[in-house]
């Protein structure tokens, strides 16, 4: 009789077990499929959802084609590296007007990750209430060109630094390296607008005679959005000397496990080659054989 009941108990015993076991499986897998919202500006979302266009963003390995951008090779870098770290889940967008407002989101835990990379220096001072992840763009590396209107003649005939010193530049200090680059160049003058849109508009309407922007990866480098179009001055570049690098909330309940991640996942794409490959196919990295760097 004692032996009869041992081995229902232990029947009992094994099928308790078993629920338990698979409803920590099940619970654990409804969780990595929980989605984690991203906050991302409204004109990049567009230009990252037309250029993946429903692709598995894990296994995008080529980065040249229409609607590519600095900003979008970020935000699918920074995708494909938290994967690679172990970290499962979803994203759910919500797009907007959000370039600075990203930063509150990021330091009271609103929002766990900027897809668009920080300069160095303008994280560092975020790094009580931020991650900082390895760099993703190294120092060096950022040449932006020199974008005006098509019909800004004295701008397009910059060739050397003494060339600018009669036109008018625009940026924010909020972006501290490309504030502190244009300060140091000799132009006539720097007007401070925080919204980006403001800035690209202006240098449009020739207001402003330039703007410093990444080299876009269409044929004549030119950048287009609605009403606005610029282009770059013909192979003339400014270095930016700075690093970039993705700003993780500390704050956020996935912060940790994302910051982990997406070291471990930068580690292995750069060791692939897979960063530079995919800045330099979206025609971001240029051949600085072939672009002059006015303030080397």
């Amino acid at each position: 009789m004692k032996n009869l009941n041992f081995g229902l108990y232990r029947k009992l015993f094994t099928k308790v077990l078993l629920i338990f076991t698979l409803f920590f499986i099940t619970q654990n897998a409804c969780a990595r499929n929980q989605s984690v919202l991203i906050y991302i500006r409204d004109d990049v979302y567009i230009d990252y959802l037309d250029f993946v266009a429903d692709r598995d963003v894990s296994l995008i390995d080529n980065f040249s084609g229409k609607n590519i951008r600095r900003d979008v090779v970020d935000m699918i870098i920074a995708q494909k590296a938290l994967k690679l770290g172990g970290f499962e889940y979803r994203y759910s967008y919500a797009p907007g007007k959000v370039n600075f407002r990203n930063t509150k989101m990021l330091q009271n835990g609103q929002l766990l990750i900027s897809f668009d990379s920080y300069w160095y220096q303008d994280a560092l001072p975020l790094a009580n209430k931020v991650y900082i992840s390895d760099e993703v763009i190294r120092n060096g590396e950022y040449i932006a060109g020199i974008y005006t209107s098509p019909l800004n003649s004295k701008t397009l005939a910059v060739n050397q630094l003494s060339d600018i010193a009669e036109l008018t530049a625009i940026s924010t200090p909020k972006w501290s390296t490309d504030w502190n680059t244009l300060q140091q160049l000799p132009l006539k003058s720097l007007t401070q607008e925080d919204s980006w849109l403001s800035m690209v508009r202006m240098v449009n309407i020739q207001w402003i005679d330039f703007i410093l922007m990444p080299f876009n990866s269409t044929p004549d480098q030119s950048f287009t959005m609605g009403k606005v179009h610029l282009i770059p001055v013909k192979n003339i570049g400014v270095v930016l000397k700075d690093s970039r690098h993705f700003v993780i909330s500390k704050t956020h309940p996935k912060g940790q496990e994302a910051f982990l991640a997406i070291n471990k996942g930068l580690k292995m794409l750069r060791k692939q080659g897979a960063i530079v490959k995919a800045y330099q196919q979206a025609g971001f990295f240029v051949d600085t054989n072939i672009v002059k760097i006015i303030n080397p």
